[in-house]
């Protein structure tokens, strides 16, 4: 598969592509909730996932992932396969956070990345989907990634009820296509 050119797809405005943790393992011997490992199904979808943005040419400038084992492996899976070379960092900020909190530590960045991608949790990732496209309800299954456009200069002027949402892809509907492809 030839990955498009860049500057085809690049987008003009900043856009998050909020990205879900895969399937995390329940019957995996972790010592706490930010322990606990994916499966062998998430560490799939993960993949999957990484080679949709790759080779839908919507690589993620800046990727910030939360500080949960089953968050962070599931940024690392997605980007090897991805063929991803942005910046990555964990973020503390991003684990048992609100909305409302994303939204200040997404406008308080440093970086002006075009595109930033956050890999967290439920509920947190529905609730603040929603309200960065005004007060929509959203499910965000696990290992999801759904992208939101916003008409402004900077991640600092970012606010709810600001955004645009693009597309909301599953691993699930990704396989099917797969596998009638």
């Amino acid at each position: 598969v030839t990955r498009p050119i860049a500057s085809q797809v690049k987008p003009t405005m900043p856009t998050l592509i909020l990205f879900r943790h895969g399937k995390s393992d329940w019957n995996a011997d972790y010592a706490s909730d930010h322990e606990r490992p994916l499966t062998q199904r998430g560490r799939e979808a993960a993949r999957l996932m990484g080679r949709l943005l790759w080779q839908s040419g919507q690589l993620p400038d800046l990727a910030v992932s939360s500080t949960a084992v089953r968050a962070r492996d599931t940024l690392r899976h997605a980007a090897q396969a991805g063929h991803w070379h942005c910046p990555t960092r964990i973020e503390r900020a991003l684990y048992e956070t609100t909305a409302a909190d994303t939204l200040a530590w997404v406008q308080a960045l440093d970086e002006n990345p075009d595109c930033l991608l956050l890999t967290g949790h439920e509920p947190t990732w529905s609730e603040l989907a929603g309200r960065l496209i005004g007060n929509a309800t959203i499910r965000f299954p696990t290992g999801a990634m759904l992208r939101i456009d916003f008409a402004a200069p900077s991640w600092s002027a970012v606010g709810f009820g600001d955004g645009e949402m693009r597309w909301l892809a599953t691993p699930k509907l990704l396989q099917k296509v797969k596998g009638r492809g």
